[in-house]
């Protein structure tokens, strides 16, 4: 049933393309359809999920010369990435209403691209999940390059480079793990079993970890997403932050480290203090997350504080992936949906309810509008938003840090103080963004004269209030998804995973 989350998105994309031109309404209300059908489905197989179990969906022969097979499944993390996928197709959606120019194409790129994101997170097959994770590379070019804004075919092409040396180095080591193994089978389930060589595993792990991770915004590897960021539309935004970027972090997790896992092991050897893999890549996220912080603190474009905020956050995944714990990882798989949810409403914010409105993204421009009274609800939405951010108590993001907390206080207790650290100037920034862009203490009288901003539509408080509601539910009973997550993480597949260096 699952596989109809890909389906019905490739099937909207193409109807899409075949209406009329200048049905701008009706091409509307067929995105929001595809979308919210696709949830559903997601959703419908999320309710009915049997714990700890992965479900094969369809398996069938596509290339069997060289063992490659149509086969899509879903665990728990799965299942976690797939609901994430549905509520941000919704909102993007709801969030682009306004969209006038080539809105029939628009929404095509947009539902391609969705339904790309499903198909990666539901194969099992690694050639199969190659080519869907590929295709997401073409929509979001596009969306950012016709529809974008602020040198948006710079950041569009900068988007497409990085993303295709990761993809070219993942290509490579997936390649020759194939041929290692026998050149029999694509399965990731057999390859995962397959003894491969500690040498091998030393040198493919950090060949495939990072290919997946410079999707993930990995430090220093991470200068394509604030750009690509600001360039894109409001949804291409959301989008980016919301689920692109953690395709590359479950490339990590569900590749890498389940193929390599004797890639995390120490090498027996130590340079200016570190002694493995795992040791590298959690230096990497903590600079990540301290760095991204920094960057956003100065930062004079809302967008890009949001954006350098993404980066931040996403060294929160890597680092909770890198304790090897089950509250590391299982926070980490957490932490992809949180960020999701709330970089998507952040960006939403910004983009959409703010800029679109004003025509800047200045915060020294912003502070003399008073926003806070003009467009009330778009003040109150970045303050909820900003404060699940910074990880109030309640909302999603609270948990998932904790979480990742504890698991890096047990494997890492001196990096924990500075991720510590990342965390108070999280707090600055946002701070910072939210007074100068909605309480300024510039005087009414004292500001520019500026025309009545137009109020927030239907479509993005609905918008808005699903976010919300999406991160609160997981704030107040996180179990609901780490009742399947961590079964997963307990699962035969990441066997290999526990037998090396789990703590």
């Amino acid at each position: 049933m699952l596989a109809w989350t890909i389906y019905i998105s490739f099937l909207g994309a193409a109807g899409l393309l075949l209406l009329p031109k200048g049905s701008v309404a009706f091409a509307r209300i067929l995105a929001l359809l595809t979308a919210v059908a696709g949830f559903a489905v997601a959703l419908v197989a999320f309710v009915h999920h049997r714990t700890g179990e992965m479900q094969t969906i369809t398996r069938v022969p596509w290339i069997p010369s060289l063992g490659i097979e149509y086969h899509l499944a879903a665990d728990g993390i799965s299942l976690t990435l797939v609901l994430l996928t549905g509520i941000i197709a919704i909102t993007g959606i709801l969030f682009s209403w306004n969209i006038e120019e080539r809105t029939k194409e628009f929404f095509a790129f947009y539902l391609l691209l969705i339904g790309a994101v499903y198909g990666v997170f539901l194969s099992y097959d690694l050639f199969l999940l190659f080519v869907f994770y590929e295709i997401v590379i073409i929509p979001k070019y596009f969306l950012i390059a016709i529809w974008g804004s602020t040198r948006r075919e710079y950041g569009a092409m900068k988007l497409a480079l990085y993303s295709f040396v990761g993809s070219a180095m993942v290509l490579v080591g997936l390649i020759a793990a194939y041929v290692v193994a026998g050149a029999k089978t694509t399965s990731l389930h057999d390859l995962a079993q397959f003894p491969f060589s500690l040498h091998f595993q030393m040198l493919a792990f950090p060949l495939v970890f990072v290919g997946f991770a410079i999707l993930a915004g990995l430090w220093p590897l991470h200068t394509w997403a604030p750009t690509g960021h600001v360039a894109a539309p409001t949804a291409a935004s959301m989008l980016l932050a919301g689920v692109v970027m953690k395709l590359g972090a479950y490339g990590c997790l569900r590749v890498a480290m389940v193929l390599f896992p004797l890639g995390l092991g120490p090498w027996g050897f130590h340079v200016f203090g570190l002694g493995s893999w795992r040791d590298v890549f959690a230096l990497l996220a903590v600079i990540g997350i301290i760095y991204g912080a920094l960057v956003a603190l100065v930062q004079k474009d809302f967008k890009f504080v949001i954006g350098y905020s993404s980066v931040s956050h996403m060294g929160f995944i890597l680092l909770g992936l890198m304790t090897l714990n089950q509250i590391g990882l299982s926070g980490a798989v957490l932490q992809m949906y949180s960020h999701g949810i709330l970089a998507g409403l952040l960006f939403a914010v910004v983009g959409r309810m703010v800029y679109a409105r004003t025509h800047t993204r200045e915060l020294a421009l912003l502070g003399p509008m008073n926003l806070n009274k003009v467009i009330p609800f778009a003040a109150v939405t970045f303050v909820i938003a900003g404060m699940a951010g910074m990880g109030l108590p309640g909302f999603s993001g609270f948990v998932a840090e904790l979480m990742i907390l504890i698991g890096v206080w047990r494997a890492y207790p001196l990096l924990a103080l500075f991720v510590g650290i990342g965390i108070v100037i999280g707090v600055v920034y946002i701070w910072r963004a939210m007074q100068k862009a909605f309480f300024s203490e510039a005087r009414v009288e004292s500001a520019p004269h500026q025309p009545p901003l137009p109020p927030i539509s239907f479509p993005e408080r609905l918008g808005a209030i699903i976010l919300i509601g999406a991160s609160v539910l997981v704030g107040i009973y996180p179990q609901m998804l780490l009742n399947i997550v961590i079964p997963a993480l307990n699962s035969p597949l990441f066997a290999g995973l526990r037998q090396g260096s789990w703590q």
